[in-house]
């Protein structure tokens, strides 16, 4: 750092996204990203919008937060756009965070997110089976931040889980970080009537095809969502470009394009995983758009290597406990057929 860098980020460990290699062509599955396009109409949006990028976006973001609203049953004055989720945790964290808490296996952005706004925070193990127990959540004080389903994991609460974590902390935000819900979860979204302490993060960036456009959504009460917009407003009142919110408001015009995409992804990753168990594999019971997978014979680190000189990218993670795993990016059938072809490939070489 230089000279010149605050004391108070002297200690701050920023938060290490997944490769974007250039050195050649990769099957990239380390990202979560969708394997198919935006929809035609989302194309068609951008282009006719790109015409207008010298006038400043609307603050509001009024159109597409207006029929993401509606997409849930709720009104806009519920809904706050961002620029990716990544930025509504921010604010929320921002708002609400006196203390924190969060599993100790989860989304990285979390610690990263809490440091540098210098809030303390707890984490909490997840049990043996990596799987997160509402009652460690109970009466702890603190604003609780889960991702459901969690990653690296991909594994999910009930909707009855999430409640009991709710009522135990009425006092408290218990901030719902729903990323990857689209892939087989159930949204809490309908808990939203009865706790005014729920506060979810939703992207478009994985079932509908915009990780690079970045666009989010906190979804809550009234009062939370004002909250929330005196941050925004105290930060980057336009942080939602115009090309990112005529994408989205196409996409949830063209909603049943991204549902169906959402449908063959659940069914490649279900194909997927029993394809590595026939390789040996063991993995989590994953609703989400990866797999979280081991095996016996061969290192998590080492089987991120080998399929990296392969040419196929999956994501590996050195914390001890999962350090045995690779998460994989659920893609096309295509992009999966090369993974399993290789993945064997390399087993059949270490058996030798």
């Amino acid at each position: 750092m230089s000279r010149f860098f605050t004391e108070k980020y002297a200690e701050l460990v920023p938060y290490t996204p997944g490769e974007q290699p250039k050195d050649q062509q990769y099957v990239k599955l380390n990202t979560n990203e969708s394997p198919f396009p935006p929809s035609p109409g989302v194309l068609a949006a951008v282009e006719a919008e790109a015409k207008r990028l010298q006038l400043y976006s609307d603050p509001e973001s009024g159109e597409v937060s207006r029929a993401f609203a509606a997409s849930l049953g709720l009104k806009q004055s519920q809904v706050l756009a961002t620029n990716g989720s990544d930025e509504a945790l921010n604010f929320a964290f921002m708002a609400f965070g006196r203390e924190l808490a969060f599993p100790d296996i989860s989304y990285g952005f979390y610690p990263v997110f809490a440091a540098l706004n210098h809030i303390p925070y707890t984490e909490i193990p997840l049990r043996e089976d990596l799987r997160i127990a509402a009652e460690d959540y109970e009466g702890l004080g603190k604003m609780i931040v889960i991702a459901n389903p969690n990653a690296p994991t991909g594994l999910c609460l009930s909707l009855g889980e999430i409640e009991a974590i709710l009522k135990a902390n009425p006092d408290q935000v218990v901030l719902i970080d729903e990323a990857y819900v689209d892939f087989g979860a159930e949204s809490a979204v309908k808990l939203l009537g009865e706790y005014d302490n729920l506060l979810i993060c939703q992207t478009f960036s994985k079932s509908r095809s915009l990780a690079g456009a970045r666009l989010g959504f906190a979804i809550g009460s009234e009062a939370l969502i004002r909250d929330l917009n005196t941050i925004k407003y105290s930060t980057n009142p336009y942080n939602v470009n115009r090309m990112t919110a005529a994408a989205g408001l196409a996409a949830l015009r063209e909603d049943f394009y991204y549902k169906e995409n959402a449908r063959t992804i659940m069914e490649n990753r279900a194909w997927t995983m029993a394809e590595l168990k026939k390789l040996g594999f063991a993995g989590t019971d994953s609703r989400s758009n990866f797999l979280f997978v081991r095996h016996p014979a061969l290192g998590g680190e080492a089987l991120y290597k080998k399929l990296k000189a392969r040419g196929v990218l999956v994501r590996h993670f050195k914390k001890p406990r999962i350090e045995d795993y690779v998460r994989i990016t659920v893609g096309s059938r295509e992009q999966m057929a090369v993974l399993l072809r290789e993945t064997e490939a390399i087993l059949k070489e270490a058996q030798a």
